[in-house]
């Protein structure tokens, strides 16, 4: 008997369930008073009622090559199944020609690049209708058919259906006629096969038929000997298919009768399919030997074997990958059905809103393993599901972020292998691309565009505003050179990855144009997706050219090959447009001329590339505070993919409460019952997305700094992640509390230097390897910095590690407080830390200050916080864009009771002879920087983790001074001030606009981004 069996018997006095099953047969109740069934872990899917919607009900199991959808139906059970090569269009469809001109166009692109020369832009519609053309034999994903297992059953009770994701199974429990019944089914990699088994917790009480059917005529259905066989050619482009189901009884009888069959009073039964086609992924003809033998033997293989064993096998396989990684962030195992779940998922604090976030982020790594295995073509739109001959974009791969979006969890999640078919699919892509290159631009190197297929489709159609995206071919390659970054595999990138990176970037170093503007080297025709006009250096085109040629000149020189091909790379690199500037309102513009509209909502923000899956965007610069300004302009909503997009951008910004709050929007409102994404309607890349900016919340390496725990936002306040993985081959763990890291460890693949950041480490820390060995290191702030050895672990402990900090250190991936008081009496805290103030005494605004609204400070008027704790400051930056005015002590920042020498809180503050003065770290220092009076300062304070003071006006250093190393104790709970000290006296006059305290001390080159950091 199963345990699920075991489940049902033991509950069924407190189970129970109503809802209409499959075709209106009822599930009813057992006694009126009853439960449902609990949910069998906090990975586990479940349901109380069957599917009757694929899209938004149905739950999936997969391989790679093959996939199902298990309805979960009572009387008669539906298994939808999928291979995933199964395609029309193509060679053999009518017209294809892989979206390569059809007749010669020898002038057209220079016809449009002139027309944006001259009028700086063009109408997506004019230049589609120049090189644009029609699609024709593209092809669709095709379902292969469904699987009916008829019962008769009727009036259940204690129904439950899931899917377990720690273990890739789907079950089916109910009682029916007093008898408990129980399905599992699962997809397994090792055989090829999709395995489902029918038992009873009674003999001889197992009788089902087993049929299939398919929404199209051109196949045959036979039966022999207990196997199914579906043969056929698909209509549209001969394409061969074949899948067989063989079924396997444990007693009682099995009938075979024409295109079915029927298994009689069995004690169990078990099916297994197999599926495939003579698809292959080689150009120009894309086929290859008939599935028959293939097929065949996979199924005899697995019809040779118990349940039990196949099942074991299937385990070993599947928890080998899903294993690797753990996330605990309070969730616990939910009492009520996902469905509900979801439905009630606000975002907040509860144990079921950790448990939903907590379950999405692994459904993303359980959906990527059942999607895109080796052998077979790579996650599509729809991963590998569709019950449809005509998906919504055909489920094909659109190559402008979607394929993309798909494998960001797959380095990150320590899910490496399920990027060999993207490895594989852009190698075969490069033949066709090539041709495209040179047939429509003249040029070395590959190209693709905005979508493809399965048949090597990199030209063009004529769809005006996501027909031209030739920057795709280079995107795709930035997977591929991450790749290596994450594993140091010198011989995947000399044969795997350079290849095809080098290819695509000679596209570009043939296909640039000079702009008359400014003689720099751009895109054009240029167009950002998927909005607006075309133009010449759109910032994304820009962006995305940038970093292939970076890469491929990394990689050339890192192989130490192509000195030729370097200079070349090079030279371009020396005159590229970089895609990055800064717009008239603050934002990163969008295109090279500054056409961003404040108001625009589109759901692409292509143009932020560069910070995401980009690393041109450095968190703390100006650009990064552009970025942001235009993502907060773009707001919170769009589609599924969108939102998940967004969760990334916000994490690689180091705001995780943004992050969280754009994770909790696509579960509110862009996910399904079943927790696929929903555009609408579903693509799977947005739960990939999602998992991807979870991952970027706990880890980031994409600047070569392993840092941990860069965006933890206020709703996972205590947790722990293990099995994450940093660029340069490095495993990572780490454990927190109260938004502070408590633990980290690091398993270094490879020898060499290991960089370190978190916050703890500006407290008291130590490390020490796995025999418990200190280990020596280099502490810059918050980074560390010591010579990894292959294979050791190295831990990290703050606070119970060696000695105490007095209290908890704030957490490093956020300002202490940031204060900008712009209007009225109330000002919100913008680093998230909770710390919001009042002002006292009244509030007027001058337009003088740097943002245009600055507090006058009239010598009546101050800041307050309520009562806080700040913290323990190893070290600090104490920054205020700040007029000063009157005479006498005047207070900038004060948490600190009178009198005090320095070792009970902070004070910052202007002596009569106008010297700055620091009161804190256990000294009384007045330094020798003297401010300027009457005009806005831009005043910068530092205090290192030595002890180090200095003091910096407008970004250049006065003076400074020295306190001891002992750090800043800002234990007290006491209110925060500032322009007074705790007693109302010592006031400054003058003006202030923002202000804000890190916990860290910003090094001379980045005191002019303070308020990036902070705001």
């Amino acid at each position: 008997m199963t345990g699920l069996s075991r489940t049902l018997r033991a509950s069924a006095a407190a189970a129970l369930v109503l809802a209409a099953g499959l075709y209106g047969q009822p599930v009813i109740p057992a006694q009126a008073a009853a439960a449902a069934l609990p949910a069998v872990d906090d990975l586990t899917l479940w349901y109380d009622k069957p599917a009757t919607n694929w899209e938004t009900q149905s739950l999936p199991i997969g391989n790679g090559a093959l996939g199902a959808s298990v309805f979960g139906g009572v009387g008669t059970e539906q298994i939808q199944f999928n291979e995933k090569s199964l395609w029309t269009g193509g060679p053999g469809a009518s017209g294809y020609n892989f979206g390569n001109w059809t007749s010669p166009r020898p002038n057209a692109i220079n016809e449009v690049q002139a027309q944006i020369d001259r009028d700086t832009r063009m109408t997506p519609e004019a230049v589609a209708a120049k090189l644009g053309q029609g699609k024709t034999g593209f092809g669709s994903y095709q379902t292969f058919g469904d699987i009916w297992l008829d019962t008769g059953h009727a009036n259940a009770t204690n129904y439950r259906r899931d899917l377990s994701l720690r273990e890739a199974v789907a079950r089916v429990g109910y009682t029916a006629g007093g008898v408990e019944y129980t399905r599992e089914y699962f997809a397994s990699y090792p055989g090829n096969v999709i395995v489902g088994r029918i038992s009873a917790n009674q003999t001889g009480r197992v009788s089902f038929t087993l049929r299939t059917s398919s929404p199209r005529n051109d196949k045959q259905v036979t039966v022999s000997n207990g196997r199914l066989r579906i043969r056929g050619t698909l209509a549209d482009n001969g394409m061969r298919f074949e899948s067989q189901i063989q079924v396997i009884t444990q007693g009682g009888s099995r009938t075979d009768a024409g295109d079915r069959i029927t298994v009689s009073n069995a004690n169990s039964a078990m099916f297994v399919m197999s599926a495939g086609t003579d698809y292959a992924p080689t150009y120009p003809s894309y086929r290859g030997a008939d599935p028959q033998s293939k097929v065949t033997n996979a199924v005899n293989q697995a019809a040779g074997q118990s349940f039990d064993a196949l099942r074991q096998a299937h385990l070993t396989d599947y928890k080998r990958l899903f294993d690797r990684v753990n996330l605990n962030i309070g969730q616990a195992t939910p009492s009520i059905t996902t469905d509900r779940l979801r439905a009630a998922y606000t975002g907040g604090g509860s144990a079921n809103d950790r448990a939903l976030e907590a379950m999405f982020f692994a459904y993303g790594r359980y959906l990527l393993i059942s999607s895109s295995r080796e052998g077979s073509m790579p996650a599509n739109l729809q991963g590998v599901w569709n019950n449809s001959t005509n998906p919504p974009w055909s489920a094909d791969y659109h190559v402008n972020i979607n394929l993309q979006m798909n494998y960001w969890p797959a380095e990150m999640t320590n899910l490496a292998e399920t990027t060999v078919p993207f490895d594989r699919y852009v190698q075969s892509m490069v033949p066709a691309g090539r041709k495209t290159a040179q047939d429509m631009f003249g040029s070395r190197g590959w190209v693709v565009m905005n979508e493809t297929n399965p048949f090597g489709f990199t030209g063009v159609h004529n769809w005006a505003s996501s027909f031209w995206f030739p920057e795709a071919a280079a995107w795709l390659t930035q997977h591929m050179y991450d790749r290596y970054r994450f594993s140091g595999d010198l011989t995947y990138l000399r044969d795997v990855a350079y290849p095809v990176l080098k290819g695509a970037a000679e596209f570009w170093l043939d296909n640039l144009h000079t702009d008359p503007r400014d003689g720099r080297l751009v895109v054009s025709p240029s167009y950002s997706p998927e909005q607006g006009d075309f133009s010449a250096g759109a910032s994304m085109s820009q962006q995305i050219v940038f970093e292939v040629l970076t890469n491929s000149l990394d990689a050339a020189r890192r192989l130490n090959v192509d000195t030729g091909f370097q200079s070349e790379v090079q030279n371009t690199l020396n005159r590229l447009d970089p895609g990055i500037r800064i717009g008239s309102w603050g934002q990163l513009q969008e295109w090279k001329a500054d056409w961003d509209n404040p108001s625009n909502d589109h759901r692409h923000v292509s143009h932020l590339y560069a910070l995401h899956p980009g690393r041109q965007i450095v968190t703390g610069t100006p650009a990064a505070q552009a970025a942001k300004v235009s993502l907060t302009a773009r707001g919170d909503g769009g589609t599924g993919w969108s939102k998940a997009w967004k969760i990334n951008f916000w994490a690689r910004l180091l705001d995780g409460d943004h992050a969280h709050k754009m994770l909790s929007e696509q579960l509110k409102s862009s996910t399904l019952e079943n927790l696929w994404d929903t555009h609408p309607p579903f693509q799977i890349d947005g739960n990939f997305g999602a998992t991807s900016g979870v991952a970027e919340m706990l880890l980031q390496s994409q600047h070569d700094t392993i840092h941990v725990l860069p965006a933890l936002p206020a709703a996972w306040p205590t947790g722990s992640v293990t099995g994450l993985r940093a660029r340069g081959d490095v495993t990572v763990d780490a454990a927190w509390r109260n938004r502070a890291g408590e633990r980290i460890t690091v398993k270094p693949g490879k020898s060499g230097q290991l960089k370190v950041r978190s916050g703890l480490i500006s407290g008291t820390y130590q490390i020490r390897d796995e025999q418990g060995a200190t280990v020596s290191a280099t502490r810059s702030g918050d980074t560390l910095t010591w010579t990894g050895q292959a294979g050791k672990t190295y831990t990290i402990t703050g606070q119970g590690g060696g000695p105490t900090t007095p209290c908890a250190v704030p957490p490093a991936d956020r300002a202490v407080v940031a204060w900008d008081p712009s209007s009225g009496t109330s000002v919100a805290d913008a680093s998230g830390s909770g710390r919001p103030a009042t002002i006292t005494g009244g509030a007027s605004y001058e337009s003088g200050a740097p943002t245009g609204s600055g507090l006058v400070l009239n010598g009546s008027n101050y800041l307050s916080s309520g009562t806080t704790t700040l913290g323990f400051l190893r070290e600090a930056t104490f920054a205020a864009e700040v007029k000063i005015g009157g005479s006498g002590y005047r207070r900038l920042f004060d948490s600190q009771p009178s009198g005090n020498p320095g070792t009970d809180g902070i004070i910052i503050d202007v002596t009569p002879s106008g010297n700055v003065r620091f009161i804190g770290a256990g000294r009384n220092v007045t330094t020798n920087a003297v401010l300027p009076t009457g005009r806005y300062l831009d005043l910068v304070v530092t205090m290192t983790a030595q002890g180090t003071i200095d003091v910096y006006v407008d970004g250049t250093r006065l003076g400074g001074g020295s306190a001891a190393a002992d750090g800043i104790n800002a234990c007290a709970a006491r209110p925060l001030r500032f322009a007074v000290d705790q007693n109302g006296g010592q006031r400054l006059t003058g003006g202030v606009d923002r202000m804000a305290i890190l916990p860290r001390a910003l090094p001379a080159g980045e005191v002019r981004s303070w308020r990036d950091i902070a705001f």
